[in-house]
């Protein structure tokens, strides 16, 4: 039993040292590391352009050809506007721009009236914008 016990303790003690590592690391690893996590923070706030804002509900159908048609018109008379054509069954909504204002989405919207019988609308929602700026700073 004696043996038996000092065989069992030495066995314990070999398997405790075999498992300890050592790792040699390179110090330029972390500096990588903290300059790819800032990187990666700088690209995040550059995309993460959305804010609350204004569209104009353009049309409100349950006719592809009618809202692919008012798309088409809208994107010929206001190539600046960009144009959203959302599928909720059993409708096509046709949004069309970004504004940060009620004020801008109103000048829009008295001008896009007379083109679409149903009417033009203001809604509220999540908008894009355009990044001030084309180049990601990052910090050193």
């Amino acid at each position: 039993m004696k043996y038996l016990l000092v065989l069992v303790t030495l066995f314990t003690v070999a398997t405790a040292s075999a498992q300890s590592v050592v790792v040699h690391k390179d110090p330029r690893v972390d500096l990588l590391a903290k300059r790819q996590s800032a990187i990666n923070v700088a690209v995040r706030k550059a995309s993460a352009r959305t804010a609350p804002g204004f569209r104009l509900l353009v049309i409100n159908t349950n006719q592809r050809e009618e809202a692919i048609a008012a798309k088409s018109k809208i994107l010929t008379l206001y190539p600046e506007l960009k144009a959203y054509l959302v599928y909720q069954s059993p409708y096509y909504k046709l949004k069309a721009g970004n504004f940060k204002t009620r004020a801008e989405a109103e000048t829009y919207r008295k001008a896009l009236n007379p083109q679409f019988a149903k009417g033009v609308f203001i809604i509220s929602e999540t908008v894009e914008f355009k990044a001030e700026k084309d180049t990601v700073e990052i910090e050193d």
